[in-house]
């Protein structure tokens, strides 16, 4: 079923400013454009360059005054997804390269910290049952509190909180997975089960492939549980937020507004 995003945001700098965004779903594996149209109002300059990973790209302005953009896509989502729990865990030694970093601390998330606790908590479970542990934990002692964080919350301070927006609980998955020797990354994405309506943060981690006996590949994973693989839209990836935000200014700038709208369509 196709899934249909109007999205929008305005940010104003006061003298010139560079810029970097992110907001375009990316075309992969499991998820085809359909139609796309991005505008931006007020740009000097415009150029896109390969985002994280070479999955999806980065917009980079040059601005002088207001900055508006529009985005619109329809997009299919095709992707296959398996039962969580059943999946095993690479031994570190198999790991690809593409999967190393993202078994290493980032600026958000502390793994290291963790390790204890999770061994701990977590005691018994293995692969997709421990992050299922670790997803069902986060549901239990989390609590989603629209501006109960900021652009500084890191993991810790959720862990300690015990309550954030989607960012935190993505950041508070990511952490304890690798922390339990599981690779996993942030998804910066869209989808039409998030309340309220807004840019929508997930994990994905890299366990066993089930098509494949010895490889591996990447799982997405929501802690909100607001939304599902089945209708995931992707805009790209990183170690942690601060590598797939949708507006990284390289300069003082004021944020406006932004206006996310993704439904299903028939």
């Amino acid at each position: 079923m196709p899934i249909t995003i109007d999205a929008s945001f305005a940010f104003e700098v006061d003298s010139p400013t560079d810029a970097l965004l992110q907001f375009e779903a990316v075309a992969s594996d499991g998820q085809t454009i359909l139609a796309s149209k991005t505008h931006l109002n007020g740009a000097e300059t415009f150029n896109r360059v390969p985002a994280h990973d070479a999955i999806g790209e980065r917009i980079w302005l040059h601005a002088n005054r207001r900055i508006e953009v529009t985005y619109s896509a329809e997009i299919e989502i095709s992707r296959e997804f398996a039962n969580l729990e059943k999946l095993s865990a690479l031994a570190l030694h198999q790991l690809p390269g593409e999967a190393v970093q993202y078994l290493l601390e980032s600026r958000y998330c502390a793994a290291e910290k963790f390790h204890d606790f999770a061994d701990r908590e977590f005691a018994g479970t293995m692969g997709g049952a421990r992050v299922s542990a670790i997803r069902d934990w986060i549901e239990q002692h989390l609590t989603y509190a629209p501006g109960a964080s900021g652009p500084y919350t890191d993991a810790g301070d959720t862990f300690i909180a015990r309550q954030g927006v989607c960012r935190d609980y993505a950041h508070v998955l990511i952490t304890l997975a690798r922390a339990s020797g599981i690779p996993a990354r942030y998804v910066a994405c869209y989808s039409p089960g998030v309340s309220p309506p807004d840019f929508h943060a997930v994990a994905e981690v890299f366990l066993a492939d089930p098509e494949h006996e010895e490889g591996g590949k990447w799982h997405l994973v929501d802690g909100t549980g607001m939304a599902s693989p089945r209708d995931i839209v992707k805009i790209g990836v990183g170690r942690d937020a601060a590598d797939v935000s949708f507006l990284t200014s390289f300069g003082p700038s004021s944020f406006e507004y932004s206006s996310v709208r993704v439904e299903e369509t028939a």
